[in-house]
């Protein structure tokens, strides 16, 4: 059997169109002699919408689910991804070039790494992108780095969970995503870097599209009284990991 990385994602209808972009992003990634990826697709719901633009390519698979939000559509996706590590790609968002290589040389090459993220670049309707001011060095993030940035930045992380490249025993071992309608991705990120080092590179990884369907757009993202059980559910999660001191 190859090496593998397993290339998660979630999709609902109104973000199908993107799919196509999504594709030819990951199909332009060039990996190293024996390693290949895997596409696995997973609708979050049971619509007719979707299946029109998935690709006809042996690598990618797709399946369907009771509608309950990313999270639980990533993790559905689990059970179909066999691969020794696990990437992210959101539909509506696309890989720049070399990156999957690149997260893959960042946690092969150092035993403690479990996880590892990248710069993005905002793609905004007209084809511009713009930058975050708060991205890290190159190199090395230690354990609960993110929680105390997150925490003093008004719950916005210094690196992006739409990034993460994660060794697929750890993400099970924290059980997939979070059980949440929104910052799933955050909540996951936060308890990797409770138990594991991580990796930021800081050449661009992502093109994070954003677009007037996008989730995180609309107002119930932003409601104050769901997001503010969300991030105490996250804090508590990445709090209560890092008092036990399990260490990947």
């Amino acid at each position: 059997m190859p090496n593998l990385i397993s290339v998660i994602t979630a999709v609902h209808a109104p973000a199908a169109e993107h799919l196509p972009d999504a594709y030819k992003s990951l199909a332009s990634q060039e990996l190293p002699d024996g390693w290949e990826w895997q596409w696995v697709i997973q609708e979050d719901g049971e619509t007719d919408a979707v299946r029109p633009y998935v690709p006809n390519d042996p690598r990618v698979s797709f399946g369907q689910g009771r509608p309950g939000r990313a999270g639980m559509a990533r993790t559905l996706a689990l059970s179909r991804a066999t691969g020794q590590y696990v990437k992210v790609l959101d539909a509506d968002d696309m890989l720049t070039p070399g990156t999957l290589v690149r997260d893959l040389s960042a946690v092969t090459g150092y035993a403690d790494i479990g996880w590892a993220t990248s710069r993005v670049l905002d793609l905004l309707p007209d084809g511009s992108t713009v930058g975050f001011d708060q991205d890290p060095d190159e190199g090395p993030i230690e354990r609960g780095e993110v929680l105390t940035h997150w925490k003093a930045h008004g719950y916005r992380a210094q690196v992006h969970p739409a990034t993460l490249f994660i060794r697929r025993d750890l993400l099970l071992a924290l059980g997939g995503w979070m059980a949440l309608p929104a910052s799933e991705d955050t909540g996951l990120l936060l308890a990797l870097n409770a138990v594991s080092r991580g990796w930021f590179t800081v050449e661009t990884g992502l093109l994070y599209r954003k677009w007037s369907g996008q989730v995180t757009s609309q107002a119930a993202h932003v409601h104050e009284g769901e997001r503010g059980a969300r991030m105490a559910v996250i804090e508590a999660r990445a709090l209560a990991l890092a008092e036990m001191n399990w260490r990947f």
